[in-house]
Order: C-alpha cells, then sequence, then structure tokens
C-alpha cells in the first residue's frame, strides 16, 4: 500500500499555523505586549528538599595496636620490605655464614636423671624464601645420649637496620632411631605465626622485652629479654670476654623455667644455663668448624632432602612455602 508523504504533512500544518497569527493577535487582550513589573528584589522562599538525607559518613575503622605477647614495648613490629634480596646476616652476635658448622654439648638434669646432649648448628647453602623475603637456612641436629632425637631446620633473615629475624622452624622429631612426625611445625604468615627478633641490632639492658616467635598453633612464644652484658667466660672452646646475656622464656610454659643464652661477638652463641624449671639444660660451645666445599655440598644435599620431606610430613604448614634452593656452594674454607 502506498504511504503519503508524512513530511510534507508536518510542514503543511506549521505553514498554516504560522498564517493564523496575526488574526490571533488582533484578537488578543489589549494589556497583552505590556511589560511585567520588575521585581521587588524579594525572593520566595526555598521549599525544603524532599529528598531523604544520605547515609551518615563513616570514619575508617581504627587499627587494633599489635599485642604486647612479652610485656609493655613487646609487640612486634615486622615489615617484610625492610629485607634485603639475598640473606646476609653479619650481626656481630648471630652471624650467620654458610659453611660454618658449631657443637655444643651438654646435659639435662630432670627427675629421671641426668641425659647427655650434644647439638650441631649447621649454616647450609640453602635460602628458602617466605612471605616474600628470602632467609638462610640453618640446619640443627640434636642428639641424646648418642641417639638423635631432633632434626631442624630452622630459617633466618637480617633486616637492613642489621636485627636478625626468625621466620619458622621444621623440627623433625624421633625416638629410637625412628622418625615420628613434626608436630611443632611453624611458619610465618601461616596459621596465624608470626616472625619474630632472634637478636636485635643494638642490644642493651633495661630495655623492654622482645618477641623471639609466635605460633599460637603449636603454643610456641619465646620471650627475650638482655639481662647481662659486658661478661667474661670461658667454655671447652676457650675463653671470651664482653659477652651479651639474653634472658628467655615462654610464658605459655611456667614450669619450663628460663634459659639464660651467651654470645660473644663475632662467634655468636657460646653458652646455655638453666634458670628455674623441672629440666635443667646446660651447653658450652666446644667446637666451631669451616667446612670445605664438599663438605657443604653434602650438607646442602642432606638439607635440601629434610626440606622437600617436610611437603609429605606438614601438608598444612610446611606445604604452603617455596621449596627451599641451594645458593651457596662455596664456603671459603679449605679443599
Amino acid at each position: 500500500m502506498f504511504h503519503a508523504n508524512t513530511r510534507l504533512s508536518v510542514f503543511g500544518s506549521a505553514f498554516t499555523l504560522l498564517l493564523a497569527m496575526p488574526a490571533v493577535a488582533t484578537c488578543a487582550d489589549p494589556k497583552a505586549g505590556q511589560m511585567k513589573p520588575e521585581s521587588t528584589g524579594t525572593s520566595a522562599p526555598v521549599a525544603p528538599s524532599s529528598a531523604p538525607p544520605g547515609p551518615p559518613t563513616l570514619a575508617p575503622a581504627a587499627v587494633p595496636p599489635a599485642p604486647e605477647l612479652c610485656g609493655p614495648g613487646s609487640a612486634i613490629k615486622f615489615d617484610k620490605t625492610a629485607f634485603p634480596e639475598s640473606p646476609v646476616i653479619d650481626n656481630k652476635w648471630f652471624p650467620l655464614k654458610p659453611g660454618m658448622k658449631y657443637t655444643t654439648t651438654g646435659a639435662v638434669e630432670s627427675e629421671g636423671g641426668t641425659t647427655e646432649r650434644r647439638v650441631t648448628h649447621t649454616v647450609t647453602g640453602l635460602t628458602k624464601v617466605i612471605d616474600g623475603v628470602k632467609t638462610q637456612v640453618m640446619w640443627d641436629r640434636d642428639y641424646q645420649d648418642g641417639a638423635l632425637v631432633e632434626s631442624e631446620l630452622a630459617f633466618f633473615a637480617q633486616d637492613n637496620a642489621g636485627t636478625v629475624w626468625l621466620f619458622g622452624e621444621y623440627p623433625e622429631e624421633f625416638e629410637e632411631d625412628k622418625f615420628i612426625g613434626a608436630p611443632n611445625t611453624f611458619i610465618h604468615g601461616i596459621s596465624g605465626s608470626q616472625a619474630g627478633i632472634a637478636m636485635q641490632a643494638a642490644p642493651r639492658t633495661r630495655t623492654p622485652a622482645y618477641v623471639q616467635a609466635h605460633a599460637a598453633s603449636v603454643g610456641f612464644l619465646d620471650c627475650g629479654l638482655v639481662f647481662d652484658d659486658n661478661i667474661a667466660l670461658c667454655v671447652p672452646k676457650g675463653c671470651y670476654g664482653d659477652v651479651l646475656v639474653i634472658d628467655e622464656h615462654n610464658p605459655l610454659e611456667p614450669n619450663v623455667g628460663h634459659q639464660r643464652k651467651y654470645y660473644s661477638a663475632g662467634t655468636g652463641l657460646v653458652k646455655v644455663t638453666a634458670e628455674g624449671g623441672v629440666n635443667q639444660e646446660t651447653l658450652d660451645l666446644t667446637r666451631v668448624e669451616h667446612l670445605t666445599d664438599g663438605q657443604l655440598a653434602e650438607i646442602n644435599q642432606q638439607a635440601l632432602e629434610l626440606d622437600q620431606h617436610g611437603y609429605e610430613v606438614s601438608k598444612d604448614v610446611y606445604a604452603n612455602t617455596a621449596r627451599a634452593e641451594i645458593t651457596t656452594t662455596t664456603s671459603g674454607g679449605k679443599k
């Protein structure tokens, strides 16, 4: 069907309206066209807005202060951006150089009698990234009456200010030379565990206690306090002056008592004694070794196997970490 052009009809109606306008004006009221009187300047009241008021502006939520787990002034102040890309731990009280091995020996006095102890502390050539920080891996092996009771990887890093931090531990336990598990594993950032201070950059007496690490999931809370300094003592390895004494305890286990750890500048831990508690533990530094490159290679491989085993044993904690890597193969010792 043919449709008429609507555009012509529209324009035609408008033209007709324009032609009729003069006649309309002629018949208009005589007052039409007169100017309206000027305003008196008084504005009419503005009606209130009927829009409902918006929601009140909320102040940002306050961040709760970090708990002072070891007393006033002990809140953990951890900043993962304050660490170098690669770990260098040269704090004079807590030096950790790959290829160094320290042996401490002593005993534990308990109601059941005396147990002989020997602990080897080896700084491996492994590193492990924890919460974005590359840590140095230390391997401790604890023997009681000649039998291995614990094989532990511990993870340390030194911040740019010189403070050494403990990021966690993976301790495998043994009974009668048989592996029984690693129930006390904790890693910073997993299950609420927090890194703590292993050694302050500039420890001083009469300063607040500090948290050495906190892992509520395994009941771990170590508190450190600079107890004394500038003392002299002798152990089987030798005599040391200017020794620093750190008092340590776990407030969650008051029956365990306190430990006193003695550190010599340039060497590190040289002695451990007990104050109170049901078990009295003492350890003395007896040997310091600088491993050869070949010995370090063996240590690295064994520690790497222990790290890999952790992924099978601790599926909820350790399996959520990055795998350790061999980053140092030269110890600087004799071939």
